[in-house]
């Protein structure tokens, strides 16, 4: 039987040729950069997220691995713990010890590219319990990989798990981990929402972006739905001539905010891993100067360290501890 291929939206292809590989290579050779910045680690809170069952949190792992309190969930999404990512070490130290994470409840995975899906991670993490919820065309090889309460979701799809209604949007991107499985399982973005929260708000509407480039889905995403705090990416965009369908830029990050219509914006997809050439401070300092060329308040960026905690209120009212 033929294997399904997935696509992005409209058929944009991300594809690359041998000689565009090369022509980055040889740009990479050229190229000077300084990696002197590195993001800070902060010491995690690690008492009050064991004990924590009422507030929600969200804690910066790294890359775009974060550590989510939610309806009484704690939640994972991409984890990666991994040291190394190929050849590249990895340039900051993960938040929480992997030994020292809370019991989790659910891992989100939005694709199978290494940097997002660690299989050694996820075995540290998955329990009794657990579930984890990836894109379509997933379920088969995470289940060979023994993780038996796995939720496959396709674009625009909601289920509930728990207190939390789960959403999985679209992205534009691609996936493959063997030369073999191009694009034989989808990507994407997930929202979260309290299942049933009444008249009455007990939690903020989360927008995990997952690995994206820029396109009009960021709007539709924002047409359909309330979001309060976006965790957007906005690193491993250079060189943008090969990046740009892919991952967005700083500035597209920002006008992706934007166009969602989140109230927040914590950035991640930065600073753990070399991934393209652009470094953690050149990603942060564009991305500021889109936020004042927008007009943006200062505290609706919220940029955290490894390890740090933001504690978010109802009504999205917010507190860094």
């Amino acid at each position: 039987m033929p294997k399904v291929r997935y696509h992005n939206v409209d058929n944009v292809s991300t594809d690359k040729t041998i000689k565009e590989f090369r022509q980055w290579r040889e740009e990479r050779r050229r190229k000077k950069k300084d990696y002197s910045y590195v993001v800070p680690n902060t010491p995690p809170r690690l008492s009050y997220l064991l004990e924590n069952k009422q507030e929600s949190t969200i804690t910066w792992i790294g890359h775009s691995t974060f550590f989510l309190q939610y309806e009484g969930m704690n939640i994972i999404t991409d984890p990666i713990w991994a040291r190394r990512l190929g050849f590249e070490k990895r340039l900051g130290q993960p938040g929480i010890p992997l030994s020292e994470v809370p019991p989790i409840d659910l891992i989100l995975i939005s694709h199978s590219h290494y940097d997002h899906l660690h299989i050694a991670s996820i075995r540290k993490l998955y329990r009794a319990g657990t579930t984890l919820v990836v894109p379509v065309g997933l379920k088969r090889k995470m289940l060979r990989k023994g993780f038996h309460n796995c939720v496959e979701m396709e674009w625009w799809q909601e289920i509930k798990l728990g207190k939390i209604k789960l959403s999985f949007v679209p992205t534009q991107h691609w996936t493959r981990r063997t030369p073999w499985d191009t694009n034989t399982s989808h990507w994407g973005g997930y929202i979260l929402e309290p299942a049933d929260s009444g008249n009455q708000k007990t939690s903020p509407n989360l927008y995990f972006a997952g690995d994206s480039g820029y396109f009009p889905g960021f709007k539709e995403i924002g047409s359909r739905y309330k979001i309060d705090i976006a965790l957007m990416p906005i690193g491993a965009y250079e060189p943008e001539w090969f990046m740009t369908s892919q991952h967005v830029n700083p500035e597209e990050a920002i006008q992706a905010f934007l166009d969602v219509g989140a109230e927040s914006m914590i950035p991640m997809h930065y600073g753990t891993f070399r991934l393209a050439d652009d470094t953690a401070r050149e990603a942060l300092d564009r991305m500021e100067i889109a936020r004042i060329k927008h007009e943006i308040s200062e505290d609706r960026i919220r940029t955290l360290g490894y390890g740090e905690t933001l504690v978010v209120q109802p009504e999205n009212r917010t507190s860094e501890e």
